[in-house]
C-alpha cells in the first residue's frame, strides 16, 4: 500500500503533545493523566489491551514509567449471559454497550475491542480511532478426539458422521452445514478457556474458534485444523484490535493514529462497510474478509441461510482508498442476488 507509517520521532512528538495537552489548564480534569483504558475482563481482552499499551509505550518513551495508563475492566452483558445466543439478547453491541457508556460519560478515555465484536454503527460522539495490525484472520477447528486422522485437502473430513459441534456463531454454523448437512450443533459460549474446558469434558465433539485469539493467548498448540478462507470465510474484523475514543478528543485521536496499521484500516473499512450495508448482526450468517495483494485490495463477502442450504459468495477488487465503496457495492450485489426471504429472516425481532 502507498501509505506511510509515522516515524518513531514523529510518534514521540505526538505523544509529548498529548501529554502536554492533558496537563494544560484549560483542559477538562478528565484529560489529566493517567489516561483510563476500558476493556472487557476476559483473559483475551486483557492480553489484547496490554499488548496495545505495550506497543504504544514502546514507541513513546515519554509515556514510559510515568503511570500514563490505568486499566478499567468492565463487565458486559455479552460476557455475563452465556446461556443464550447473542442474537436473542441484542447482538454484537452486548460486548461494548457498557464500555461505550463509560466512554461517553467520561469515566474512561478510550476503549480496546476485538473489532469483530464491535457494532458497525457506533454511539453518537464515539469514533474508531485506531486499528492495529491484523493477526491471522482464519478460523480454527478444535477436536475432542485428537487421534483422528486429518486430511489437509478436506478440513471437515475429521468430523465423524453426525458429530456434535459446539458453536455460537451462525456464520460458522451455516458454512459448516453447507458442506456437512449431517452435523449437529449445540450452543457453546464463554471465553476461550471455558469453551476448551467444556469440549474436553465431553460437551461436544468439536468447536471452532478464531485462530487470532488462540495465538494471542499462547494456545495455538490446541488447534487441530486451520481452515482456509476459501473453505470458511471469517467474520468481518476478525483478528483486528480496534480502539474507540470520543470524537472531540482530538489529541488522543492524533496519538492513536500514529500507531495505526494502514493495511488493517483498509481491510477493516471494507469489511465493516459490507457488514453495515447488509444489516449484519449476530443472527446474520454473513462473512467478510479483505486482504491486500500488492497494491490491490481484495474483498470477499458471503451471505447464507442459517441451515446452510443457501450460500452465496462474491468478490470485488479495487484500490485501498476505495475500501468503503467496495464494501458497499459488494453488499448491494449480495443483497440483490439473495432471496428476500433470507433477509426477512435476518430482520425478524
Amino acid at each position: 500500500m502507498n501509505v506511510s507509517v509515522m516515524s518513531s520521532d514523529a510518534l514521540q512528538k505526538a505523544a509529548a503533545e498529548a501529554v502536554r495537552r492533558s496537563h494544560a489548564a484549560e483542559q477538562s480534569p478528565r484529560r489529566k493523566l493517567p489516561l483510563r483504558v476500558g476493556t472487557r475482563a476476559s483473559p483475551l481482552a486483557l492480553v489484547q489491551t496490554r499488548n496495545f499499551l505495550t506497543r504504544l509505550t514502546r514507541f513513546c518513551p515519554v509515556l514510559r514509567d510515568m503511570g500514563a495508563f490505568q486499566e478499567h475492566q468492565i463487565s458486559t452483558e455479552g460476557d455475563r449471559n452465556l446461556v443464550q445466543r447473542l442474537a436473542e439478547i441484542g447482538g454484537k453491541g452486548l460486548f461494548s454497550k457498557e464500555i461505550h457508556e463509560a466512554l461517553s460519560a467520561g469515566r474512561i478515555d478510550f476503549a480496546v475491542h476485538s473489532l469483530k465484536d464491535l457494532e458497525t454503527n457506533l454511539p453518537p460522539g464515539l469514533v474508531l480511532a485506531c486499528t492495529l495490525k491484523r493477526e491471522d484472520a482464519r478460523d480454527a477447528l478444535i477436536l475432542r478426539d485428537r487421534t483422528v486422522k486429518l486430511d489437509p485437502a478436506d478440513p471437515y473430513a475429521c468430523l465423524p458422521e453426525g458429530a456434535l459441534v459446539g458453536c455460537a456463531s451462525v456464520r460458522r454454523q451455516a458454512q459448516l452445514l453447507n458442506r456437512r448437512p449431517d452435523l449437529r450443533f449445540c450452543l457453546l459460549r464463554g471465553n476461550v478457556q471455558t469453551r476448551l474446558d467444556k469440549l474436553r469434558a465431553g460437551a461436544c465433539d468439536a468447536t471452532l474458534l478464531a485462530l487470532a485469539g488462540l495465538r494471542r493467548l499462547g494456545m495455538e498448540d490446541r488447534v487441530d485444523v486451520v481452515i482456509d478462507p476459501s473453505q470458511m470465510l471469517p467474520a468481518s474484523g476478525q483478528g483486528i484490535v480496534g480502539v474507540t475514543v470520543r470524537e472531540i478528543d482530538i489529541d488522543l485521536r492524533e496519538l492513536l493514529s500514529a500507531i495505526e496499521d494502514p493495511e488493517a484500516r483498509a481491510v477493516a473499512t471494507a469489511e465493516r462497510a459490507l457488514l453495515a450495508e447488509l444489516d449484519g448482526s449476530c443472527r446474520t450468517p454473513i462473512g467478510g474478509y479483505a486482504r491486500m495483494d500488492g497494491s490491490e485490495l481484495h474483498l470477499s463477502g458471503l451471505v447464507a441461510s442459517e441451515d446452510g442450504k443457501f450460500l452465496l459468495r462474491r468478490e470485488i477488487r479495487g484500490a485501498p482508498l476505495d475500501a468503503a465503496r467496495m464494501g458497499y457495492e459488494l453488499a448491494v450485489e449480495l443483497r440483490r442476488d439473495t432471496p428476500e426471504a433470507i433477509f426477512a429472516e435476518i430482520r425478524r425481532p
